[in-house]
């Protein structure tokens, strides 16, 4: 989605397309296939999927479950005198399964019965975006207001659910509470300049995260600001840094807020790579600082299968959320890495991936009490997709 001209496929990739929000991802990267219906003036694309999944983590803390992650979105934008004005929405069937989402051993974020979720990835919201862009031609370059009552602020990289690199990696990373979290904001409005080459952009959104009500939308406010500045210099590489200001983003942290800062840079190629590697530190106020590092990459090897990895190491200090514990609120190191195998099977319109993930995880001897010596876990998937 490069503001081009639709109907017509460029000689050259353009230098970004779109991912999530208003962030960029590599020209030779994005959100390809999908289904495309010219409606008059109109482009509507419609992109999602649905995956069963099944997975068994290790150890005392480990569990398994077979569950049903999913997400739609529906676009559709057109030229203006101006320029160009783009609907956005973004859906999931989550909210089916329990506010306790499913097992990610080592993840933390949100609750679940007014309960800390703690090894758990907790399901998404029906509404995952309902948020418009318009954006204005001046010269060689371009300004653009987005937002709307669900959105994403521009504060990190592109979410997971949309980066190729992380395609069909059928678990959420446990540092996506660093990274990701505000990609459902109740309440968000970005304004910015771009040129092919550059973006600089602003937000005020709703600091909260989601509440445990999955199935409606939230009130909203402009309580929180971010900061974004992405570079692209060719098809092949998106680079981009940002900083926030994040009011009580966590139920389980009332009073303190939030200082993130990210960085991030994606890869791409015409050989089916794409890759990204990021850092984020969050700031609490009152509280410490708490890093986090990631890398991962996709390859598709030919037209039928897949191979992906990632690596992680986060400061988490919410493994143990009992206040009487006396590991309460003390920050641990842990480090996980996961390579997985995709079987790709082209059923127009769609496509069903086939394939599993395997996970280790390095952490402190201090920890093996609560989560056995060496926790291990794989996860089974057939994804399908539009």
């Amino acid at each position: 989605m490069n503001h081009g001209d639709h109907h017509t496929a460029p000689e050259t990739p353009p230098a970004y397309t779109v991912g999530s929000g208003t962030s960029r991802l590599p020209g030779l990267d994005g959100m390809h296939g999908g289904l495309h219906v010219n409606a008059g003036e109109w482009m509507v694309m419609a992109h999602g999927y649905v995956s069963a999944q099944y997975t068994d983590h290790s150890g005392p803390r480990g569990a398994d479950k077979l569950y049903a992650p999913s997400m739609a979105m529906v676009t559709a934008d057109r030229k203006t005198a101006f320029g160009s004005l783009q609907l956005r929405s973004m859906f999931s069937l989550d909210p089916l399964m329990s506010n306790r989402g499913y097992p990610n051993l080592f993840a933390t974020g949100e609750t679940a019965g007014g309960e800390p979720l703690v090894d758990r990835q907790h399901p998404h919201d029906l509404f995952m975006e309902l948020a418009a862009r318009v954006d204005f031609d001046i010269g060689a370059a371009n300004a653009f207001i987005y937002g709307g009552p669900v959105g994403e602020s521009a504060l990190g990289p592109t979410a997971f659910m949309m980066r190729r690199s992380a395609r069909y990696n059928p678990e959420p990373p446990i540092s996506h509470h660093w990274f990701d979290s505000t990609h459902i904001t109740y309440g968000v409005v970005t304004t910015g300049v771009a040129a092919a080459e550059w973006q600089l952009e602003a937000s005020a959104f709703r600091g909260a995260e989601p509440d445990e009500q999955r199935w409606d939308i939230e009130t909203p406010r402009f309580d929180s600001w971010s900061v974004r500045a992405s570079w692209t210099p060719s098809p092949n590489w998106v680079f981009q840094t940002s900083y926030g200001h994040i009011n009580e983003p966590e139920a389980i942290h009332p009073g303190q807020d939030e200082r993130r800062f990210t960085a991030s840079a994606h890869y791409a190629n015409a050989n089916g790579i794409s890759a990204m590697a990021a850092f984020s530190s969050k700031d609490r106020e009152p509280g410490r600082t708490l890093t986090a590092w990631l890398a991962e990459a996709n390859w598709d090897v030919d037209a039928a299968n897949s191979v992906f990895m990632r690596a992680e190491s986060v400061a988490n200090d919410e493994l143990f959320p009992d206040h009487d514990d006396p590991r309460h609120d003390q920050p641990y190191r842990v480090s996980k890495i996961q390579a997985g195998y995709a079987r790709r099977l082209n059923i127009e319109p769609f496509e069903l991936a086939l394939g599993g993930s395997i996970s280790a995880y390095i952490k402190p001897a201090s920890l093996d009490q609560a989560y056995g010596e060496s926790p291990w876990g794989y996860t089974l998937f057939a994804r399908l997709s539009l």
